[in-house]
């Protein structure tokens, strides 16, 4: 708030309360205390203590201010799941001006299901399998550890894919039906490969290898025990 815009703060408060006296130097002391505040915030939180009572303290603007930010950002359900690219204090820097928008009503108020993500999928595609799971159960799981949709696949493993389980790009790996705390290798594999500009693995190809390897390795096994027996 600008030194002119406290000066507005105290004329609004005086067309409110007519009998609040006000001295030369009034405005500047508030200018200072409801500088770090919007002129916006201010007008509306003067209008709401004005209602409930005669007179109106700085304190009391301040005070309300901070009530209806708290509750903006309460009604936001943020839901805060940090990129894996940023440095502790991006992080930090990142969730506080999260915070910050939601207490400016930028974000909206949001209900619990739709800040997992929930509300955009509330039904599961037939015949998916999706383990233990069942119905409104399976839908909630689903929901679990989903990701914003703008997050780098060339960085977050969890931003693509899944070739092995068939994960979708902002969920979790799955084994047996169960969800996995890391990746599978070849989602890791694949991001990496991403970020290098390479192309990604043939699975088949891959697959066939390995196999032909352990073959390999099998024969190697069963030539030299027959050497040792026959020596």
């Amino acid at each position: 708030m600008t030194e002119e815009e406290a000066v507005q703060i105290a004329e609004y408060v005086q067309a409110a309360c007519p009998a609040q006296k006000f001295g030369e130097y009034t405005p500047d002391v508030w200018g200072e205390i409801l500088a770090p505040y919007d002129v916006d915030e201010a007008r509306a939180a003067v209008i709401a203590v004005a209602r409930r009572q005669p007179f109106v303290s700085p304190a009391e603007i301040v005070t309300e201010i901070r009530e209806r930010r708290a509750e903006r950002i309460e009604a936001a359900n943020i839901v805060i799941d940090g990129n894996p690219a940023h440095t502790g204090a991006e992080s930090a820097a990142a969730l506080r001006e999260i915070i910050r928008s939601a207490g400016d009503g930028l974000l909206g108020p949001t209900s619990i299901r739709a800040s997992l993500g929930a509300a955009e999928r509330p039904a599961l595609p037939s015949g998916a399998d999706h383990g233990p799971y069942a119905g409104r159960a399976a839908a909630v799981r689903a929901a679990i550890g989903k990701m914003p949709a703008d997050r780098d696949p060339t960085v977050d493993p969890r931003g693509r894919a899944c070739r092995r389980c068939g994960a979708a790009p902002g969920s979790s790996c799955t084994t047996g039906g169960r969800r996995r705390r890391d990746v599978h290798p070849i989602r890791l594999e694949d991001t990496r490969r991403a970020a290098a500009g390479l192309p990604l693995l043939d699975l088949d190809a891959d697959e066939a290898r390995i196999k032909a390897a352990s073959a390999a390795a099998l024969a190697r096994g069963d030539d030299q025990e027959q050497e040792a027996e026959a020596s």
